[in-house]
């Protein structure tokens, strides 16, 4: 009896020491993609703030101008854009953004355009529409690589079949946090004062050809794609970093449940001696009768 539980108990610090060097090995690549995808987030923001800076001062320069990329309307179809990643084990990083985007969806006609491959499984078994799915594509984006999906994005929203956009992802806080975020794109709302008050003293003029309107309207696209791009880069950062965490604790958790086995093992082990060594001299002392 205590051999065949040692045979089990034997069997199972085999299978988890298996599984170990897999999330041994899942978080060494999960730490070398969240190094190389941090210094791509960083490299990406300096760009966003210069572009986000330019169009604020535009949007200051058009405060009596109308764009219809700021222009208000009544809100009946809205469309969300949702970042989530290409695979799982990665803690609770997918299910916190679709939680998220479920909330800001809920009691809204809403349609979805998914990127990730989680995202494209997870709303195909839901009830919103999927307007477009882009999987696969975060690992190897590049800023290009966003043109196809804001053109498509604006031309719903100028053709009238979407009346906001929204954008979610997860923002990359530190290695050991990620926030899922979700903000509005269309109609863009820009701070104007905050620019007002930078040029407030000695105000420099400058002159747009042709017009500041006509010049917000041409750098919209551009400032969307920089955004888009921002943010697949920045969740891409946050997958790796929950990955890596994940699998970190799966092999803490690997590594003590092999402990308590070898403790139970050794435990079986030395009842099954005692066991032997009682047969022993119980047999002798038959003898000896």
């Amino acid at each position: 009896m205590a051999s065949g539980n040692m045979k089990d108990i034997k069997r199972r610090i085999k299978s988890v020491q298996s599984t170990m060097q897999i999330t041994k090995a899942m978080e060494l690549v999960a730490s070398s993609k969240m190094r190389r995808a941090k210094e791509r987030a960083l490299a990406a923001r300096p760009y966003f703030n210069t572009m986000y800076e330019t169009i604020t001062r535009l949007a200051a320069a058009t405060r009596n101008g109308d764009s219809v990329y700021t222009r208000h309307r009544d809100v009946k179809n809205s469309l969300y854009i949702v970042i989530a990643g290409d695979r799982g084990l990665a803690g609770g990083y997918n299910a916190n953004l679709f939680k998220l985007a479920a909330a800001e969806m809920e009691g809204k006609k809403a349609q979805v355009v998914t990127i990730g491959k989680k995202a494209q499984e997870h709303y195909a078994k839901r009830d919103w529409p999927v307007a477009a799915d882009y999987p696969g594509i975060a690992e190897t984006m590049k800023i290009s690589d966003t043109h196809e999906i804001v053109e498509h994005m604006l031309g719903m929203f100028r053709g009238g079949q979407v009346d906001e956009v929204f954008l979610c992802y997860t923002q990359f806080v530190s290695p050991l946090q990620q926030e899922p975020k979700c903000i509005q794109l269309l109609p863009a709302n820009f701070d104007r004062s905050e620019q007002g008050e930078k040029t407030t003293g000695a105000r420099v003029l400058t002159e747009y050809d042709p017009s500041p309107e006509a010049v917000f309207d041409a750098i919209i696209p551009e400032y969307l794609y920089g955004v888009l791009y921002g943010a697949v880069v920045e969740s891409y950062c946050s997958e790796q970093s929950a990955r890596r965490m994940a699998m970190e604790a799966a092999s803490d958790n690997a590594s003590e449940m092999i402990e308590n086995l070898n403790l139970s093992y050794n435990r079986a082990r030395q009842a099954a001696i005692t066991q032997e060594i009682t047969e022993i001299v119980a047999g002798s002392g038959e003898v000896g009768a």
